[in-house]
């Protein structure tokens, strides 16, 4: 275990923090789609889709871990859900769930206006 002010500490602090900068824009992002949708802004909804899909393609890559999971790694023996991202620990632990299913729910949305639109 590293002691408080170490270098291992601030490596870890700064991992965590990167991740979880990086988690909230993908965050917002899956958000924003069915917002962006309802609105009208089809083209802004199918663009945010894209940014995520990105996202879920690396994750895919990885094991379904953001490579971020494997640096804070290094740093802590811990293995919480959230050892490695300033999270609360329950969403940290029902994040890909709760974001998936939000990210396919917009994605189907956002699908079903575009489709709309352009039969009308």
């Amino acid at each position: 275990m590293s002691a408080p002010g170490s270098n291992t500490e601030e490596a870890l602090h700064r991992v965590k923090f990167l991740h979880t900068a990086i988690w909230a824009f993908f965050a917002a992002c899956i958000l924003a789609i069915p917002l962006a949708a309802a609105s009208g802004a089809l083209r802004l909804a199918m663009g945010l889709i894209a940014i995520v899909a990105i996202e879920v393609i690396v994750l895919l890559l990885n094991g379904l871990r953001c490579p971020l999971t494997g640096v804070a790694a290094r740093y802590t023996p811990d293995r919480r859900d959230n050892f490695d991202i300033y999270l609360p620990l329950w969403l940290a632990r029902h994040n890909k769930l709760i974001f998936g299913a939000i990210y396919l729910a917009g994605v189907a949305y956002t699908l079903v206006l575009w489709h709309d639109a352009g039969a009308g």
